[in-house]
């Protein structure tokens, strides 16, 4: 239970002598901050990461855009992971290619159409198969751009501005042209990420995010694990200094 600013702790040793302590640096509480890359959000609930691309492209593109950052377009598990996503702040002020009050995304799934007689009838279906949790969504809205010769469409995810809409879930689903242009929302699996914001691969040691330089941890399954930490000794002959938040045991001085 030391503080940085005190000098020294005493006790005795055998035979009587007095026995110097520092206390320097006493390691604390470790919180990680961090478990996505920088422009990802965090969702605890599915251990995933997910991200807005603002520039548009087609759904194949887009598709392929995911899986260069080892994600793939998001498809949904829960109701719960969905009003995570609709309540997040996207930062797409400049950069839509709908009104700046309805945002839409490509995402994970594609609309079959079964039947063009009188009204056109399908069914949605995951775009790429994966775990056998995801749901579906309800009955599009069809977009405005729909050829007549396509038979698959492709799903876009419109979400809105206003922060009482986002807050209450309010959205809609459409089903559009799979070669419009159009934003989207990438989903990966959370990861490590060091100190200096790169990403770490599984098995290997590596500096957390958050407030200790000095921590030393095993990623495993996009968690720190088995963490160790170093105590540093304070700077010799400084009586005020700072320490660098991002390498351990480096300070700088401030005395006059």
């Amino acid at each position: 239970h030391g503080k940085e600013n005190v000098d020294s702790r005493h006790s005795r040793g055998r035979g009587g002598e007095t026995t110097r302590f520092h206390t320097v640096n006493m390691a604390q509480p470790v919180r990680f901050s961090r478990k996505c890359p920088t422009g990802w959000h965090h969702y605890e609930g599915t251990a995933s990461c997910y991200r807005v691309y603002l520039n548009g492209e087609n759904y194949w593109d887009a598709v392929q855009t995911c899986q260069r950052v080892n994600g793939s377009l998001a498809t949904f598990t829960a109701d719960q992971e969905l009003r995570f996503i609709l309540a997040q702040e996207w930062d797409l002020e400049e950069k839509t290619f709908v009104r700046k009050d309805q945002r839409r995304f490509w995402v994970g799934y594609q609309y079959v159409i079964t039947n063009r007689n009188h009204s056109l009838e399908g069914h949605w279906e995951v775009a790429y198969k994966g775990s056998s949790e995801v749901f579906l969504p309800p009955d599009p809205i069809f977009g405005t751009a729909m050829s007549e010769k396509e038979n698959v469409l492709c799903a876009q995810l419109q979400c809105f501005h206003f922060p009482t809409l986002r807050h209450h879930g309010l959205h809609s689903w459409y089903a559009e042209n799979c070669y419009e242009k159009s934003s989207f929302l990438c989903k990966r699996s959370q990861t490590c990420v060091d100190i200096k914001d790169n990403i770490v691969d599984e098995g290997y040691y590596f500096t957390p995010k958050g407030n200790d330089p000095c921590l030393s941890c095993t990623c495993h399954n996009g968690e720190p694990e088995m963490c160790v930490a170093a105590l540093c000794e304070r700077p010799q002959g400084c009586q005020q200094y700072r320490k660098d938040p991002k390498e351990c045991c480096k300070f700088t001085c401030l005395d006059p």
